[in-house]
């Protein structure tokens, strides 16, 4: 029994290995293997805390930079270097482009014909209740600027949230306190102002880091139900209006004309009036005058108005009959046989 081992098939003269320097070199193949993967790790996590520590803030955005999830700094556009691995966490905003917000409809695709969808939470938001107690439905944008990215990051869970309840609460607020007729027809501009005042100032107050640019309505009506009522309304209204201003090109035809009748009339009464006076007055100074030059001369006055008198009355008279003072009888000195247009 002291030869063939028949599991190693070796012979009485063959050495057995010993387990524990085999178990040796396993482990220091092992450590050898762990020095060099423990070193590869090394390597990798270098690269990658290298390549996470650089970034890039685009232009018309900026940087806000938080460590350990505290604000720290806004960074400006261009290259920048923070701590890896987490520690330094950046949040890119858009602070010079204009954000905008649709309420009562949204939209699908923008462009030359956009297409806009209106579900059922739009459509909440845009039925409302005017003064006169009509609902009103009411789509309209707000567009706004982040001024303070820090505020606009953290101050607020959900800011769109809180930014489009405080928009519709305005917006209500003032809808409320006009009639229908104002919010679909002449009070639309009035609407939209008090809406963005009432929208800035609950922005200043919660501090948002929002700035307001513009509230714009896009659309103001009423419901379908009613849109065939207030159709005809529209219309009797354009009846009225017309009629009052065919009214009124008549008025404006016919008056003017006759005040300038009447101020012609005026002024030529005026100017007759005129005149009279200045005949009477020149009448009375030529009878003033010729009293004073009749009592210088009695008779010679009283032939120079004799004769004056005659020289303006003889002309028009066409058939004139010359009798001699001194003579005794008319008849045989009239010729009333002759020419009736000669001068006797």
């Amino acid at each position: 029994m002291n030869g063939y081992n028949p599991r190693h098939g070796q012979g009485p003269s063959d050495e057995v290995p010993n387990p524990f320097e085999q178990l040796e070199e396993l482990r220091q193949a092992l450590r050898h293997q762990g020095r060099k993967i423990f070193g590869f790790g090394l390597v990798v996590l270098a690269l990658l805390g290298l390549g996470s520590s650089f970034y890039q803030v685009e232009a018309g955005h900026l940087g806000v930079l938080t460590r350990f999830g505290r604000h720290i700094d806004n960074v400006a556009p261009g290259p920048h270097f923070r701590l890896p691995f987490g520690i330094d966490k950046v949040f890119f905003v858009a602070v010079d482009r204009q954000h905008k917000m649709e309420f009562g409809f949204r939209t699908v695709r923008a462009g030359i014909e956009s297409e806009f969808r209106k579900g059922r939470k739009a459509a909440a938001e845009s039925e409302m209740l005017t003064g006169d107690l009509n609902v009103g439905i009411v789509e309209w944008i707000v567009q706004y600027k982040i001024q303070s990215p820090e505020k606009y990051l953290f101050r607020f869970r959900d800011i769109s949230t809180t930014l489009r309840l405080m928009s519709e609460a305005a917006m209500r607020s003032v809808v409320g306190d006009h009639s229908i007729d104002e919010l679909i027809t002449l009070g639309r501009e009035e609407i939209e102002r008090k809406a963005k005042d009432l929208l800035i100032d609950l922005n200043r107050r919660y501090d948002t880091g929002i700035a307001i640019v513009q509230l714009k309505l896009k659309d103001a009506n009423v419901p379908d139900a009613v849109k065939p009522a207030l159709r005809e309304v529209e219309e009797a209204k354009q009846v009225r209006e017309r009629r009052n201003n065919e009214a009124l090109a008549e008025y404006n035809k016919v008056i003017p004309a006759a005040r300038g009748i009447a101020d012609q009339l005026i002024d030529q009464a005026r100017g007759y009036a005129v005149e009279r006076i200045n005949q009477a007055e020149g009448d009375a100074n030529r009878f003033a005058s010729l009293v004073a030059e009749y009592r210088k001369a009695p008779e010679v006055t009283r032939t120079r108005l004799y004769l004056e008198t005659m020289n303006g009355v003889l002309p028009k008279v066409k058939n004139k009959i010359l009798v001699d003072t001194g003579a005794k009888s008319l008849l045989p000195l009239l010729h009333l046989g002759g020419g009736q247009g000669s001068a006797k």
